[in-house]
């Protein structure tokens, strides 16, 4: 990943869009976040995911660091059912090269939907 701008107000509805998308396509809850990390990355984004409550079993989390270059897909008890480690990895594979390429909203979008059709199978 390179380092890339703050998103613009149109990006930002472009995920949020996503986001919504993907509940309705799936039932299960999406969460975005982007934003710096304190500490430990995987940490982090599991207290984000944590803290989305008594959603977060059926919850999946993406956190995206752009400057300091992270990625995580966080999935909750029974998302995880439908959402394997190994799918999510492959996702994030792609997400990473679209963000390499300067695109990170593209890439985000493009996760979402790629996330929600490998757990709607």
């Amino acid at each position: 990943m390179t380092a890339m701008r703050t998103l613009t107000s149109v990006q930002a509805e472009d995920i949020r869009q996503a986001v919504r998308h993907a509940e309705r396509r799936t039932g299960l809850r999406f969460a975005v976040y982007v934003g710096p990390h304190p500490g430990r990355r995987r940490p982090f984004a599991e207290r984000l995911h944590a803290a989305l409550g008594e959603e977060s079993a059926d919850a999946v989390l993406v956190y995206v660091d752009p400057a300091g270059h992270a990625l995580e897909v966080v999935t909750g008890e029974r998302a995880r059912r439908r959402l394997t480690d190994d799918r999510c990895r492959l996702v994030a594979l792609s997400m990473a090269t679209a963000f390499s390429g300067g695109d990170l909203a593209g890439g985000v979008v493009y996760g979402l939907a790629a996330l929600a059709e490998q757990s709607a199978r």
